[in-house]
């Protein structure tokens, strides 16, 4: 027995995706302040080799065609260009100079604006000048300019160059290519004094440009978890001023979780972690714990503790500044709030469940009101019989004609409100099937035969091929005979004329039951709305043909729930073609045995780890049933003396016990030992996991499994690891 849910999560991830985005811009632009920052080329003092790593760094960051730095000539007449980087050729260039004389506008914004954030280049009235000798030359849309100054001096510009569509321009990005300006002052300026010394990442004249323009937060901490430093955007997010965070420890403003110091003294010590080896004092991390700790940084997401008492969700990325011995020194934390981005996840969440639950309540009203509709339905067709019959007297010609009337409109009403009982009932989740092998060719006639004297009064040509090796397939029954005579009914009401026919095909992955038609068809159009509930696509159709909308809907959701699907290829005005697919059966056919359909592997051994009893002994009873060895323990404890003991090649694990931190180690102890590595872990759950939980499975679990547990979700579970 199976049931399917579905619902529509795409805005949620259009919303999440869009954040995302945002954020990882934004900490990819920071870190590579910090890289700059931190860059051994800065020590040697070599200007070319400087304003080549920041020309390189910066159009990789923004993922523009283009980086130049333009430095003015002694008379401030003109621009030259010392370096440009191209990220196609990957070259540097130089020499290019453009004089005052000719662009004066140009110029003018240079002197007077902060920055040119130029969309459309070619139109805007500071740019417009280059259009014609540079800008159309190179095919060049947008510019993002950042001046050079040094002590109240403008000495020139970095021009990031965007070649394609035109690009807007966001403040993040005006505000990273402010800093890399920032750099290249400091490398001019340490050439022109000739300083040969090292400069640490940590000195006042870099950082404190990161510092005060970076929107993300910044902190500079001793390796006694002091706090030495912060920018604005940091005391913003905390709610304190620099004075206040200054001498405090850094962990009394995060929230830490369990191994966090280990993470921390990892990252100290530049060494992996070998996750094959458990630490003496018992800490094993996770592997999602394990990825949060890069080659020099930790990425990690944790709550800050804010001065007036509320939670803030933030994005922290921590590295380490070594000193002049080599030693480490500091570290640098890089802080971004992401309340914003949880709250619309939380917000997204209970609109969908509100969505979801109203959907709910819709179809039980539906099933509801179904039940109560037959009632009286069933006394109007049965007296409606009764007076046919002539039981309680005889009925002239017009009183026949008014029962007969009577009797068909109450059958008609009646298919309506099964459609209406059958769609609520599987929207609801409680659909059932009553799954068993059927024979493909019995179910096939069983609806030619039905449905061939309509065809024939419309004068339709009804044709039928059923291929030999689509013999068998699992199902239920009656939904299956209900879908085909949904497509062939459907078929047969709109085709004016011409043909239906029904082909059976066995493909690699099931069966296909393919109805085509030369009816009225449909347009491209109209096909999303096409298996929606109470639709008919044109209002002129529900004039011209009866019926409520709800057939193909229904004949979606019932494949669906058989693990297939229905498909449709359609031109107006010269027919149709829907395709119903059902999938293989889970089981592997022995055809060497006539005696048996449907084999099971007797030697392969399942552990089951589930707290709830009565899930447990029906699910064993189930599994000992087909064939397989099953070890049952109702908690986590004894879980690796069991995988020891037993030897299972399967290992079903209720989700619930993970919650366990003991447990959860010991899923990821597991997976350090090589005989264990690819054991199959599927976890079972009351509701579908969300993404970031998926993410989060210990021990890289491979798979979940849905409570209350379905026989097909089970078997296509045993057929995936055990087959």
């Amino acid at each position: 027995m199976q049931v399917v849910s579905a619902r529509d999560i795409t805005e949620h991830n259009q919303a999440q995706e869009a954040l995302k985005i945002r954020e990882n811009s934004r900490r990819k632009q920071s870190q590579t302040l910090v890289q700059l920052a931190r860059s051994k080329t800065f020590q040697q003092g070599n200007l070319k080799a400087v304003l080549r790593e920041i020309t390189e760094t910066a159009a990789q960051t923004l993922l523009v065609e283009r980086v130049g730095v333009w430095l003015y000539d002694q008379e401030h007449s003109k621009i030259e260009c010392i370096d440009l980087y191209n990220v196609s050729t990957k070259e540097h260039t130089f020499g290019n100079s453009l004089l005052k004389t000719n662009y004066p506008a140009y110029f003018q914004a240079l002197e007077e604006d902060r920055s040119i954030a130029a969309d459309d280049a070619i139109n805007d009235i500071r740019t417009q000048e280059l259009s014609e000798s540079y800008l159309s030359v190179l095919g060049i849309t947008s510019l993002l300019i950042a001046p050079i100054w040094l002590e109240g001096h403008l000495l020139g510009v970095v021009c990031h160059e965007h070649i394609g569509e035109g690009r807007q321009w966001t403040l993040e990005e005006e505000t990273f290519v402010g800093s890399i300006a920032d750099f290249v002052t400091l490398a001019i300026e340490a050439n022109e004094r000739n300083l040969v010394q090292e400069v640490q990442p940590h000195s006042e004249a870099q950082f404190r440009a990161i510092f005060e323009r970076s929107s993300i937060g910044i902190g500079l901490i001793d390796m006694k978890a002091q706090i030495v430093d912060t920018n604005l955007a940091l005391c913003e997010i905390l709610g304190y001023s620099r004075e206040e965070l200054y001498g405090k420890h850094f962990t009394d403003y995060i929230s830490t979780e369990r191994g966090d110091l280990k993470l921390y003294k990892q990252l100290i010590s530049g060494i992996s972690i070998d996750l094959k080896k458990t630490s003496r004092d018992g800490f094993q991390p996770s592997i999602h714990q394990e990825q949060l700790v890069a080659s020099d940084r930790i990425e990690m997401e944790r709550r800050c503790l804010h001065q007036n008492g509320s939670l803030v969700w933030t994005h922290i990325s921590v590295s380490v500044i070594p000193g002049s011995n080599g030693e480490p020194e500091f570290f640098l934390a890089m802080i971004e709030d992401i309340t914003e981005r949880k709250q619309t996840e939380l917000k997204l969440r209970a609109s969908q469940e509100a969505a979801e639950a109203a959907s709910r309540a819709k179809s039980e009203f539906l099933a509801t009101m179904s039940h109560e509709l037959r009632t009286p339905l069933n006394v109007i067709m049965g007296l409606s019989q009764l007076l046919q019959q002539e039981i309680v007297g005889s009925l002239n010609e017009k009183q026949n004609e008014y029962v007969s009337c009577i009797y068909s409109s109450g059958e008609h009403l009646l298919a309506l409100i099964n459609d209406i009982l059958d769609l609520s009932k599987v929207e609801a989740d409680k659909e059932e099937l009553l799954l068993s092998p059927l024979s493909v060719s019995d179910l096939c006639n069983y609806a030619i035969w039905t449905v061939r004297d309509r065809a024939l009064e419309k004068g339709l040509q009804f044709t039928h091929k059923i291929d030999l090796e689509a013999d068998i397939c699992i199902g239920d029954e009656r939904r299956i005979k209900q879908m085909l005579l949904n497509l062939l009914t459907n078929a047969i009401k709109f085709t004016p004329a011409g043909q239906v026919s029904l082909v059976v095909k066995k493909v690699p992955q099931g069966i296909t039951f393919t109805v085509s038609d030369t009816g009225i068809g449909i347009d491209s159009s109209q096909f999303q709305f096409l298996f929606e509930p109470f639709k008919q696509l044109d209002s002129r159709l529900n004039r011209q043909y009866e019926g409520t909308g709800l057939g193909l809907a229904l004949t979606r959701k019932l494949a669906r729930l058989h693990g297939g699907d229905v498909t449709v290829t359609s031109t107006l005005g010269e027919g149709s073609q829907f395709t119903l697919f059902l999938p293989n059966p889970v089981h592997s056919g022995d055809e060497a045995d006539e005696g048996a359909n449907f084999t099971f592997p007797t030697n392969k051994t399942i552990l089951l780890v589930e707290e709830e009893e009565n899930t447990a002994t029906v699910l064993q009873d189930y599994l000992h049933t087909i064939g397989y060895q099953v070890k049952w323990i109702d908690n986590g404890n004894d879980f690796l003396k069991q995988v020891q003991n037993f030897q299972p090649d399967l290992v079903f694990f209720d989700f619930q016990l993970v919650r366990d931190v003991r447990i959860w180690d010991l899923l990821n102890i597991l997976r350090q030992e090589p005989d264990w590595e690819n054991l199959p872990i599927v976890m079972m759950t009351f509701s579908e996991p969300l993404e970031e939980e998926i993410n989060m499975l210990p021990g890289s679990a491979n798979d979940y499994l849905l409570k209350p547990i379905r026989i097909v979700q089970l078997e296509s579970i045993l057929m995936r690891y055990l087959s």
